[in-house]
């Protein structure tokens, strides 16, 4: 995944400034059709998730009184880490999205929702809805592309600290709800500013969110554990808690995942995006920066159909559940314009997503220079980098990247060698 404008090949060059107003215009089409047609089967759609979630994690609960004997313990925790992930995915994300304010259901309002997780819900609408939606995948811009924490191009200098990423990716993924509130509060870069000069909004931002980490860890770990001490519960289901949030945090974080980071997936220079970015400009860095993943119904709706990323991202204010429905249509533009519509199973994208993770985590053409003959000589020359100084990086990354160079020149003459034969 490289910068759109360093790209050998730019998967846009074949594209006139009137083919992206054109893209733009039947994509609009497409979004006022399910406009237009937005009625009650899509109101009885989400109220009917609501109810299932909450019926299902009060039942969930309920079971986990008696957590002390392991089946109540397993049925009640697949309960509630299942219920946690509607409430986070299907529910929470879309709502607050603002998907459902056409029905003016104060119950189901982006203006009124706050959902079980630890970033507070006007945050997180602006950190998410304001910024990532808005700079997708611009790098420095996007604070969704890595957190902040990750290398996540080929033109960002590599670091040796960038060596432990895949670790602390991991380890933003098993609490990935808190990684995202302080990301929502843009904690490291307020941290750096002097306490007495550090802006009014933080401090009030800063004091919202550990308020809402206390309420929800009040209600996971202190009153639905102590509900269970009559029964001798109380330690089973603290742990029930801990798990289906950890299960929550690792579907989540993973979902979000696939829906950007896969191999494949553009990323983009701020200096390439036009001050004045056009609808259609804007509907094609989604297009190209979002990525699907296949399957079946039951998994969209865990998803919280972010599975339909690309149409998410086209259209984020559209009801959830007729992504499904125009996702055909929106293929049909990628098709008709020759530009990739990435998708892929679940499993195909994790892997891709980590297999990026990682390979960014080492110096440019290190991992596709590597194999099992020259490993000794090539963990070598990755120690002297990761200890040497600026110079010692910079003359060892050129050396990568000439054997890079002569590997792809002798794959792609293979390659032509064995099609002419």
């Amino acid at each position: 995944m490289t910068a759109i404008t360093k790209k050998p090949e730019n998967p846009i060059a074949h594209l006139t400034e009137a083919d992206i107003e054109a893209i733009g215009a039947e994509l609009d089409a497409i979004r006022q059709e399910v406009i237009d047609s937005r009625g009650e089967s899509d109101a009885a759609y989400i109220r009917k998730v609501v109810d299932v979630q909450r019926k299902l994690e009060l039942g969930s609960r309920a079971v986990l009184l008696f957590s002390v004997l392991p089946p109540a313990w397993v049925v009640g925790t697949v309960g509630l880490s299942v219920a946690k992930i509607l409430e986070n995915m299907e529910i929470g994300h879309n709502v607050m999205h603002g998907q459902w304010d056409w029905m003016r259901d104060p119950k189901i309002h982006s203006t009124t929702w706050e959902w079980d997780n630890a970033s507070t819900a006007e945050g997180w609408k602006h950190s998410h809805n304001e910024v990532h939606h808005t700079y997708t995948n611009i790098v420095g811009k996007d604070n969704d592309l890595g957190y902040g924490i990750m290398r996540v191009d080929e033109d960002q200098r590599w670091h040796p600290m960038h060596l432990g990423q895949p670790v602390w990716n991991f380890i933003n993924a098993c609490f990935f709800e808190y990684g995202i509130a302080a990301y929502d509060l843009e904690l490291g870069k307020n941290l750096r500013i002097p306490k007495e000069k550090r802006s009014e909004s933080f401090k009030r931002s800063a004091r919202n969110t550990l308020r809402k980490i206390r309420k929800q860890a009040t209600k996971d770990y202190v009153v639905n554990p102590a509900l269970a001490i009559p029964t001798g519960s109380a330690i089973p289901a603290l742990t029930a808690n801990f798990v289906a949030n950890l299960v929550r945090n690792l579907w989540s974080h993973s979902v979000i995942m696939c829906g950007h980071f896969p191999e494949g997936v553009e990323t983009f220079e701020l200096k390439a995006i036009p001050d004045k970015e056009t609808r259609g400009q804007w509907y094609v860095r989604q297009m190209l920066g979002s990525a699907n993943i296949s399957g079946s119904k039951a998994m969209h709706i865990m998803t919280g159909n972010l599975s339909h990323q690309i149409e998410h991202h086209l259209f984020p204010d559209l009801p959830s559940n007729r992504y499904g429905e125009v996702a055909p249509k929106v293929k049909a533009v990628f098709d008709k314009y020759g530009l990739n519509y990435h998708s892929a199973s679940l499993p195909a994208q994790v892997g891709s997503a980590w297999h990026r993770v990682v390979r960014l985590s080492l110096p440019n053409g290190w991992l596709a220079t590597t194999n099992a003959k020259n490993l000794p000589s090539q963990l070598k020359l990755l120690y002297g980098m990761a200890t040497g100084d600026r110079r010692t990086r910079r003359v060892a990354q050129l050396h990568l990247e000439r054997q890079a160079r002569k590997q792809a020149a002798a794959d792609s003459g293979t390659t032509k060698a064995t099609v002419a034969a």
